[in-house]
Order: structure tokens, then sequence, then C-alpha cells
């Protein structure tokens, strides 16, 4: 059985949007697209804030499963922009992956939901154990 994955800062996507951050199913966590959109609807102009936050926000579901950024199998980034900001995405990422390094892709977008946006992250992860 499926269970929902929500931690209490993003519980708004659920409420507003009704989806959830995570989706836990036969240990595998599907995660939401997270970008750098505050609950007001605002976005950091600045595009290393806007790339952190969409991590922090993808490390509160992984958290909330139990798990962590070791336990991610698969990432799909989405940008606008890509070759703008690409090198400081990859150096970012660094931060956050480890081995075995996750699959991932990069694709270029023309746009997001909310004005400004520039990065989305989709993440697909191995649940922990025995849950």
């Amino acid at each position: 059985m499926a269970r929902a994955v929500i931690p209490a800062e993003l519980a708004r996507y659920r409420d507003d949007w009704r989806m959830s951050p995570g989706v836990e199913h036969n240990g595998v966590l599907y995660l939401t697209g997270m970008t750098a959109t505050s609950a007001d609807g605002t976005v950091p102009a600045d595009p290393e804030t806007q790339i952190r936050e969409a991590f922090r926000k993808v490390g509160l579901v992984l958290a909330e499963a139990g798990a962590g950024f070791s336990d991610i199998l698969e990432m799909t980034s989405y940008h606008v922009g890509l070759r703008d900001h690409l090198a400081l995405f990859r150096a970012i990422r660094e931060e956050f992956v480890s081995e075995p390094c996750p699959a991932w892709t990069a694709i270029e977008v023309s746009g997001f939901t909310t004005e400004g946006v520039i990065v989305e992250l989709r993440v697909i992860a191995a649940a922990p154990a025995g849950r």
C-alpha cells in the first residue's frame, strides 16, 4: 500500500495542490518536483539560493521518510537557462550526492508554474527497509 510522505513544512503541497511531496510504495520513494518557491509564492532571484533551496526541500522529504541523499536512485533536474547555471548546479549537486552516484538527467524547459523559477528537482529514492 502506498504511503504519503508529507513534512510539516510542505503540507501546503497536499492542501493547495492535492499532491504529496513524496509517496512511498514497495520500497521506493517518489518525490514531487521541488523548486525554491516559498509558501507565499516568492522565489529567490539568486540561482545559487534557488538551487540550494530545491535540494533542501528534497532533503526534507527524504528525512521524513527516514531516508537520505545517499538513498537517491535517480534524479531529473529541469532547468530554465540550463547552460547559464549548469556549472553552478553541478557544483552544488556534488555537495549532496555520493557513491554510488544516482542516475541523472538534466532537461531544458521553457518555464514553470511560478514565474522566476529556474530549477526543479524530481527524485526517486530507495525507501528504508522494514517500513
